[in-house]
């Protein structure tokens, strides 16, 4: 599935390999822990390990069910990790003599609810880059800059799709009734890769728009829209040179439309655009973002010129709930540092959660980066 950039730059080469020297993962829990309670908090670090292989670690030497493990996210296997897990406090005396030189015990306390998948804030990443050029060097400080001031699309990576990219295409078969999958958990994943598929497709659809409304003169858009769309009738106000203003008056390089739906950042509730002047100044400024659809039941669709776009990328055959997810993510706290001795581009960040670092590495080398290992990080 090929995806579209929101920014130009030529491609930057650089070489990357996931492992836990070069990928760094810090897990950012969602509120301050109670230091009370029946719940033990353990801040734990692995590498090499799945979280369900160290989940299973635990479960066998702690002598409970997999069941009472809490944790908020899965991390990556190819990483050095650090995540937070909640176990009855009934182990305590286990977790004090518990040794495995994968998996380390930083930090213990008490909480008073156990932790819950989405429960944590955000992550924040470190990467290592390397056989990267001096010339290079300063693409990626430049592309690093754009993606402070403007942020990054909030596209699923392609660890929603398997590791031969295919399991929308079996989801797609398990809602029209091509295929059965006995076991619910794994039918519902592969229903919601499909989901996946469909708003990857409408954020890469929105992003070409973007490009054509910022680099087009104002009499050639609607006809390049005709094009992108293979000559779908599309509205007519396209041909207004007015709206055409307004839409290129914007600040931000991704454009919103008339009837998009938009939520406070970073995190809030829905509400329609109803100003475009002041609204995608909003969005520029990061106060508020745009927000797309996961098909499914009690899904509220966009208006406008929004729903045009976006309803050709929605399937009403499915039977899961939707949602709406972030369209547009800000990358916070971004630090580089360039060795040249070493030709290695080191940086961090910080992302919300449910967004991908590959986004950004992708975008940083506008191309499919290498060496991103299947990895099971996975929200709606």
């Amino acid at each position: 599935m090929k995806l579209s950039y929101i920014y130009t730059h030529s491609p930057i080469d650089f070489y990357f390999r996931q492992s836990p020297r070069d990928f760094v993962v810090e897990e950012v829990p969602l509120y301050s822990f109670s230091n009370s309670g029946i719940h033990l908090i353990l801040k734990v670090r692995k590498k090499n390990l799945s979280t369900f292989e160290m989940l299973n670690i635990f479960s066998s030497s702690f002598g409970i069910k997999h069941s009472d493990i809490g944790y908020a996210g899965l991390k990556d296997k190819n990483a050095l990790t650090t995540q937070y897990i909640s176990v009855p406090i009934k182990v305590a005396d286990r977790v004090e003599k518990f040794v495995d030189e994968r998996i380390k015990i930083l930090e213990t306390t008490q909480h008073t609810n156990k932790i819950k998948i989405g429960h944590l804030k955000g992550n924040k990443f470190f990467i290592r880059l390397k056989k990267v050029s001096k010339i290079d060097s300063l693409k990626i400080q430049q592309v690093m800059n754009n993606i402070l001031e403007y942020g990054i699309p909030n596209y699923f990576g392609y660890q929603r799709f398997g590791k031969d990219k295919n399991n929308y295409e079996i989801g797609k078969d398990i809602v029209y009734e091509k295929t059965k999958i006995k076991n619910k958990k794994i039918s519902k994943f592969l229903v919601n890769a499909y989901q996946s598929y469909l708003f990857n497709k409408w954020l890469s659809s929105r992003i070409e728009i973007s490009h054509i409304i910022n680099n087009l003169d104002k009499s050639k858009i609607y006809k390049s829209l005709l094009m992108l769309f293979s000559n779908k009738e599309i509205p007519n106000v396209f041909t207004d040179l007015n709206f055409i203003d307004d839409i290129k008056s914007q600040p931000h390089i991704f454009k919103v439309l008339p009837g998009d739906f938009m939520c406070h950042y970073p995190y809030g509730k829905n509400f329609i655009l109803d100003n475009l002047k002041l609204d995608s100044k909003r969005f520029f400024d990061k106060d508020i973002s745009v927000v797309g659809a996961l098909s499914g039941k009690k899904i509220k669709a966009s208006q406008d010129v929004a729903y045009f776009i976006e309803n050709m990328f929605l399937d009403n055959n499915i039977k899961v709930d939707g949602c709406r997810r972030y369209a547009w993510i800000f990358p916070e706290n971004i630090e580089y540092n360039y060795k040249e001795d070493e030709a290695q581009f080191e940086l961090s960040f910080y992302l919300p959660k449910g967004a991908y670092a590959t986004n950004l590495l992708r975008e940083i080398a506008h191309r499919e980066v290498d060496g991103m290992d299947f990895v099971e990080d996975c929200y709606v």
